[in-house]
């Protein structure tokens, strides 16, 4: 049952950054709850109306998240965070190589999970912050008949280019420290470089990665 509610959930988180066009516009004009909302709001339409998604077609799912997702997260610094206290002990070139996997890696967990999204209502919760912030959460909540509520909670900071997502908390389990803890082990075990070789292999897998933090079966 967690497995699922993440794995939805989570569908969900993806869903809220995909749009239909002009989502880099949106994202420098809008306060980041009402991007969030707007977003959302059009994103469950699409899927809803698109067979090729709801038929489970992974090359356009990704292909979506690619076009869509991407410009509203920031990798590296998700990336630094989830490498923790090991990240000033890779090179450049290793940082650079750490940050692709990582991106991949979420690339092909949000593609399944997003592939899994059925009919979840949402309820977007007022967000607390001055407009002044530059560092907010926004936090929805995912309704789904005859389950508990799930929350998603997305830590932004306003950047340059707008604002962007550097972690996100899917039924309070972030994404970063759940990857953190696994990526400490594989470093103190196999070094940095070993890390990346672990990832790219997972990467390169037919097998799709499982959620971060989801229970399994």
């Amino acid at each position: 049952m967690l497995t699922t509610l993440v794995r939805l959930a989570t569908a969900a988180a993806t869903a809220a950054f995909v749009t239909a066009g002009g989502a880099r516009a949106q994202s420098e004009l809008q306060a980041p709850d009402v991007l969030v909302k707007n977003v959302t709001v059009e994103v469950v339409d699409i899927i809803r109306k698109d067979k090729d998604i709801q038929k489970g077609d992974r090359k356009k799912v990704i292909a979506l998240i690619e076009a869509k997702v991407l410009p509203h997260f920031n990798f590296q610094a998700m990336t630094s965070s989830a490498v923790g206290r090991n990240w000033d002990k890779a090179s450049a070139e290793q940082k650079a190589r750490l940050t692709d996997e990582f991106r991949t890696l979420l690339v092909r967990t949000y593609s399944s999970a997003l592939a899994s999204y059925s009919n979840q209502k949402f309820e977007f919760r007022p967000l607390r912050a001055k407009p002044t912030d530059t560092d907010v959460t926004v936090h929805v909540r995912v309704m789904q008949s005859g389950d508990q509520p799930m929350t998603i909670d997305y830590d932004m900071e306003k950047r340059p280019g707008g604002w962007k997502v550097w972690d996100v908390r899917v039924g309070g389990i972030s994404l970063v420290a759940n990857y953190r803890t696994e990526f400490d082990n594989h470093i103190r075990e196999n070094g940095v470089e070993g890390l990346i070789k672990t990832l790219y292999a997972k990467n390169n897998s037919p097998v799709q990665p499982s959620v971060a933090g989801a229970q399994k079966k």
